[in-house]
């Protein structure tokens, strides 16, 4: 029975027989059948040795494919149980799945394992790259996959089985000696997993996440295509840590956490400074982009929360409070029914819209203590947001101005390029199939009409719409996703929001819920890392230090600091009795933007000497002068 396949560059390619994805690669050159680690059949990885049905588009997927990664780190996780139940044999592995950047395996074994473990594992998965076992697939029966794992003590691998819908195939991977459960694809053989791997740490975990199971050992490990881009990866890494921002801002003395308010910052004056600064300039831009600025309850019914469907989607991650009158009342994880509230005071008219909403108080979510991260992930935060309240012809103009005002504000802060991801439906969501067509159609129109490419972000949208997310890069290399735009038609629905349209009807307003920064504590930390604390000038908390060499000048130097003070300029004075290059070395540690030396020389001729962060260089200028330059350079754009 002959079997024709096509292949991206729309050629066809006839076989007496049913081939597989490996000798249509050898067909076409031997080079690109070595290099084939999977095959896209249809649109859907499957392994290179299995044979591929008539009329199948084949494409071929070698090292450099954008697929490539997902299916290295996965075989890493296997290689590596491989390596642990040779070293180990009475480990039980579990569930090991690829994540960003690499995968881990939970393996339930008595004794934790130790750095020494780490490196003897690492050391026998090379081997068994360099024994270049076959890796094949195999249906086996459910009873069979069951006992076979019962006997070799894999109690885990069998509950899974059992649980496998009856309709789903068993599928085992056999690699030398190992087999496991999996769905695959694989690699055909170890060895084409190649040098780019590196086991990093061990961490606990619960066998399927839930306390009352057995504990289990998560052995995380990082993956890449070879040894070139692994070495790229921890060497970010070891500059990531560097720059940590709850290091530096130790460093630059901005806020600290502790046991008592788990979860949330004790701001110090600077950095109290800072965060106003931010809150301050983002203020500004939306005032010019036509925001009115809000504030709702911090605590508001339950049933209010019921109705919007924001109980039933993160009432466990909100905080609640019993009233003396029996009210459960929750604090606000995010502002949206607020929002929809101050716009159902009064009738609005077609022509009030669009209506712009934007809020700065404090929000708050229960947020697991292991997924804390300093100002990354906090319990307490806020955030730059914002709702439109506008009619459906008005989704395309709105959505071209916040992309606008969103470039901008990114520039301000030194990141020229950012990556839009659309977000669509996710499986638990509120409205009907026919209004997200509907408002997933109005926001790719709007990113269509400004002509932005956009990377598909399947089922991520929230659960009331469909949403853009904005990724930014950092200064390392590392992506942030920061801004988002989402359109909905739900919640305007569930909580009786209406205008009066211009023929006299009562419609529901499309709500744009939208933010540029997100919570403005994650992204100082963005910024604190991308910068290494080397704040833009207008930011920084204390944008001078004015030092003395010699006590007989203290007059002077507070003379220039009331005067940098009387143009509102934070400004230290630093009189101690230590040597100027101790001083200079102080505040070069806390990141101080600018150095002011003044000596008696500086004090008679009404001068100061400046030192810029990171300079060795030092330009002389009249006081008067240098103040009114200061002043320039540290006003927020515009």
């Amino acid at each position: 029975m002959s079997a024709q396949y096509r292949l991206p560059d729309g050629a066809t390619l006839e076989f007496d027989q049913p081939a597989s994805a490996l000798e249509i690669a050898e067909r076409i050159s031997k080079k690109l059948a070595k290099q084939a680690l999977a095959v896209k059949a249809n649109g859907r990885l499957t392994d290179v040795y299995l044979p591929l049905t008539d009329g199948t588009e084949v494409e071929i997927i070698t090292r450099d494919h954008e697929d490539a990664l997902e299916l290295i780190r996965h075989d890493a996780a296997h290689v590596m149980a491989e390596a642990v139940q040779e070293l180990f044999p009475d480990t039980q592995v579990t569930i090991g799945p690829t994540i960003e950047n690499g995968f881990y395996y939970d393996f339930h074994r008595e004794a934790p394992f130790t750095p020494e473990d780490l490196q003897a594992i690492e050391k026998r998965m090379q081997e068994i790259v360099r024994r270049n076992e076959d890796i094949r697939r195999e249906v086996w029966d459910r009873d069979e996959a069951v006992r076979f794992f019962l006997d070799k003590g894999e109690d885990f691998k069998a509950e899974i089985i059992r649980e496998l819908p009856a309709d789903q195939e068993v599928s085992l991977y056999r690699q030398g000696e190992f087999i496991d459960l999996c769905r695959g694809p694989h690699l055909p053989s170890t060895s084409k997993l190649g040098d780019g791997f590196k086991l990093m740490k061990v961490a606990g975990a619960y066998w399927r996440g839930n306390a009352d199971n057995a504990q289990l050992q998560r052995v995380y490990g990082t993956a890449w295509r070879d040894k070139k881009e692994l070495n790229v990866y921890l060497k970010q890494l070891e500059e990531a840590e560097k720059r940590d921002h709850r290091k530096l801002a130790r460093e630059m003395d901005l806020f600290h956490i502790q046991q008592e308010a788990v979860g949330s910052m004790f701001w110090h004056p600077k950095g109290w400074r800072l965060r106003k600064n931010l809150e301050n300039y983002i203020r500004d831009k939306m005032v010019k982009y036509g925001y009115e600025e809000v504030s709702t309850p911090q605590m508001m019914d339950r049933i209010l929360w019921e109705k919007s469907g924001h109980w039933d989607k993160y009432g466990d991650d909100m905080f609640t409070v019993c009233t003396h009158d029996h009210r459960e009342m929750a604090i606000k994880p995010m502002n949206c029914p607020g929002h929809v509230q101050i716009f159902n005071q009064g009738i609005k008219s077609y022509r009030d819209l669009p209506i712009r909403l934007g809020e700065f108080t404090a929000l708050f979510r229960n947020e697991a203590h292991g997924a804390l991260h300093g100002l990354m992930r906090a319990r307490s935060f806020s955030q730059d947001d914002a709702h439109i309240f506008c009619t459906e012809a008005q989704v395309n103009p709105e959505t071209a101005t916040f992309i606008q005002m969103l470039r901008e504000v990114y520039e301000d802060f030194g990141f020229q390029e950012f990556r839009i991801k659309f977000s669509d439906r996710p499986e638990k969501r509120a409205g009907s199939d026919e209004t997200w067509d509907k408002a997933e159609a109005a926001l790719r129109d709007a990113v269509e009409s400004l002509g932005l490419e956009c990377e598909l972000n399947p089922g991520e949208g929230a659960f009331y719409g469909p949403k853009l997310e904005f990724v930014l890069r950092d200064a390392i290399g590392r992506d942030w996703q920061c801004g988002t735009l989402q359109v909905d038609f739900v919640l305007p629905e569930r909580l009786d929001a209406e205008y009066v349209a211009e023929d006299g009807s009562r419609q529901r307003p499309v709500m744009l819920h939208r933010a540029v920064l997100g919570s403005l504590e994650r992204f100082l930390g963005i910024l604190i890392e991308s910068t290494a604390g080397h704040l833009p000038l207008w930011m920084a908390p204390t944008p001078v230090a004015v030092c003395t060499i010699t006590n007989a000048v203290d007059d002077y130097a507070a003379e220039a600091v009331a005067l940098l003070k009387a143009k509102g300029i934070p400004a230290e004075l630093d009189t101690r009795n230590e040597k100027i290059g101790f001083k200079v070395r102080e505040h070069s540690r806390t990141k101080t933007p600018r150095i002011w030396v003044v000596g008696e020389k500086e004090a008679q001729e009404r001068k100061v000497a400046i030192r810029s962060l990171g300079s060795k260089d030092t330009e002389e200028l009249g006081l008067e002068e240098a103040v009114e330059q200061l002043a320039q350079a540290t006003r927020a754009p515009i």
